[in-house]
């Protein structure tokens, strides 16, 4: 008897269609918007990952060609009047703010902090310009597996529920809920760790740029500072 009833239980375990499809079609309300929402959000974070990855790239090819051609200039502000209208390179931008801010008031009074000033005010913005999208990569990389946990949580209960209303502990019971509450950790798990990778990879990356920005703002006001002093008339 015992017998008959295990085969039985392993048949319809083994009959089961346990494909991703199936799994979210067989799961409650609660475990689908789990679903949809840990899907989403890969989804989302995978276009923030590709976007950056290219921004990054074009920035260090943009600041590497803006800086050879800045310090080969004859002079700050004639490089500066053949800038092209329609650069993106941050540095390049915040060399443009600053010598746009420090052009339409000729003084020599406080150059040195002015410039300071405007180029530190420059770099903020510009940074503010890259990391837009961190934040969701962060929020995704620390909420998802929870997320993904608590569908978890939800499909087991839904399983133990399944066992006491029918009385039966067999595989074929079991196993179908106990799939559906693994599937929602896998997926937060999916979604967690392309978004932690990438986010620890574009903070490196960012701490570059902002160190790039920083030492070519402080060599402009060391060797170019003179000049435009020479320049300008109190």
């Amino acid at each position: 008897m015992e017998a008959d009833i295990s085969s039985q239980a392993v048949g319809l375990a083994s009959s089961a269609d346990f494909s991703l499809m199936n799994l979210f079609i067989r799961a409650d309300i609660i475990v689908k918007s789990v679903i949809i929402i840990l899907i989403a959000c890969s989804v989302y974070s995978w276009a923030v990952i590709f976007e950056k990855f290219k921004l990054f790239k074009k920035i260090n090819q943009s600041s590497e060609e803006f800086e050879t051609k800045f310090w080969n200039s004859k002079s700050a502000e004639s490089f500066y009047n053949n800038l092209p209208g329609n650069i993106n390179d941050p540095m390049a931008l915040i060399f443009k703010d600053a010598m746009q801010n420090l052009l339409k008031r000729r003084s020599k009074t406080d150059l040195n902090a002015r410039m300071t000033s405007m180029l530190e005010t420059g770099i903020e913005k510009q940074m503010s310009k890259i990391t837009k999208g961190f934040t969701f990569l962060a929020t995704v990389g620390s909420t998802a597996p929870f997320i993904g946990l608590f569908g978890t949580v939800w499909g087991i209960m839904n399983s133990f529920q399944s066992i006491a209303i029918s009385r039966n502990t067999s595989l074929a019971i079991v196993a179908p809920g106990i799939a559906e509450a693994l599937f929602a950790t896998a997926l937060g798990l999916l979604a967690a760790i392309p978004a932690v990778a990438a986010y620890n990879k574009f903070s490196n990356d960012l701490d570059k740029i902002a160190n790039s920005l920083e030492y070519f703002s402080i060599e402009f006001l060391s060797k170019k500072l003179t000049e435009l002093e020479e320049k300008f008339n109190v």
